[in-house]
């Protein structure tokens, strides 16, 4: 069964609406929220990180259960808890109501975003689903682009709780008639479907019998490079100026990133599906560090180069987040897998703005050599996972 079209564009959609309106929603609403609540700023970013950490420990239960009954009734599930929660943070009053909140909201992300799609993918298509995870990461590789002036749109219109209600609202029937539309996968389907692809897209046994130390290698790998993104998504402007450049250099670097992580996953869709897929993980992993040694080097004119290598490897890897697993260990099992190796990636990235905005205020722009090690760690640990003879396919 071929990749549908249809399929990646009502998911990609309703990724990009489940990203804008969670994982994006902070960095336009924290302030005035904070200030209406009577709490810091840090306060309701420190109600997201613990966001982040249930949707690790809900992510395993929730792939496990798109494996055994399809994607479909999940993401449905996860369109009322999206509405649930940012109902409850329209409605919140002070902190304990705004934790509460942000705990609903950690269940839907962590049955939601990303992993969820992938894993819905993987029932219906398989060893073929590289070309659909690539379609949806391309869709909603402009949920910020869309998330964050939206967001900035409604709060000067109708207020952060307004903003709140509107995106619950919006997750009620967009998200909610996008969800409903995917196919059911059911299990005995989705067993078919595998079993007959065994031969032809699985000629060896799952790599995971083979390579013992390969979900550790991975999980690190994710963790690693999360770190990196969130670390960068948080303090690039302030970086980028304690290296030396200006205010308005740093805003334009910052609007270099998502064009750069689309235009990678474009690459991506296009000539890198023809090479394994830890080949192109590796190449991503090395470009945080390339940029990094560079702007080090040469300061501010290297800032654009920084940025820009930044963001196509971060569009690669969030594409191997999903691939990765799927090459290396098949289509069996693949959601409650998904879900425990990103279970490090969530706590990483929960830890990420503070621990790297600790190393920004003590050491400036040599917090880089912290994110740049860890990119260095990231491509040894990809060296070592071997290259499984078990291509997936890449027709459209």
């Amino acid at each position: 069964m071929e990749p549908s079209a249809g399929v990646i564009a009502r998911l990609g959609i309703a990724q990009t609406l489940a990203w804008g309106s969670t994982y994006y929603l902070p960095a336009m609403l924290a302030t005035p929220m904070a200030r209406d609540l009577g709490v810091t700023p840090p306060t309701v970013f420190a109600a997201f990180s613990v966001a982040l950490i249930v949707s690790a420990l809900i992510g395993p239960s929730a792939g496990r259960l798109i494996d055994r009954t399809g994607g479909r009734s999940v993401l449905v599930a996860t369109s009322l808890i999206f509405a649930l929660g940012l109902a409850g943070l329209g409605l919140a009053q002070g902190a304990v109501s705004l934790f509460a909140a942000w705990l609903v909201l950690g269940v839907g992300m962590g049955a939601g975003l990303y992993e969820a799609a992938f894993a819905t993918l993987v029932v219906l298509y398989g060893n073929r689903s590289r070309v659909a995870i690539t379609g949806i990461t391309l869709i909603a590789g402009f949920a910020s682009t869309v998330g964050w002036p939206l967001s900035t749109f409604m709060e000067a219109h109708i207020g952060w709780r307004g903003a709140c209600f509107a995106w619950a609202a919006l997750h009620l029937t967009v998200g909610l008639l996008l969800n409903v539309s995917m196919p059911r996968g059911m299990v005995s389907g989705g067993a078919r479907m595998r079993g007959s692809a065994t031969a032809q897209d699985q000629p060896n046994p799952p790599a995971s019998d083979s390579q013992p130390l390969a979900s550790f290698a991975l999980a690190f790998v994710f963790a690693a490079t999360w770190f990196i993104s969130t670390a960068m998504a948080a303090h690039l402007p302030r970086l980028l100026q304690a290296g030396g450049a200006t205010v308005a250099t740093a805003v334009m670097v910052g609007a270099l990133i998502g064009p750069a992580q689309v235009g990678a996953r474009i690459l991506e869709f296009g000539l890198l599906r023809k090479i394994h897929p830890l080949l192109s993980a590796r190449i991503a992993a090395a470009l945080h560090p390339i940029g990094a040694l560079a702007f080090g080097l040469v300061g501010a004119p290297a800032a654009a180069l920084f940025g820009v290598l930044h963001g196509a490897g971060n569009g690669i890897l969030t594409i191997a987040k999903g691939t990765l697993p799927l090459v290396i260990f098949g289509p069996t099992g693949y959601g409650h897998r998904q879900g425990v190796l990103m279970v490090p990636a969530r706590v990483a990235q929960a830890l990420a703005p503070w621990l790297f905005g600790v190393c920004l205020d003590a050491f400036g722009v040599n917090a880089l050599w912290l994110s740049s090690l860890l990119g260095v760690a990231a491509i040894v640990m990809l060296m070592a996972i071997q290259e499984v003879d078990r291509p997936l396919a890449t027709s459209a």
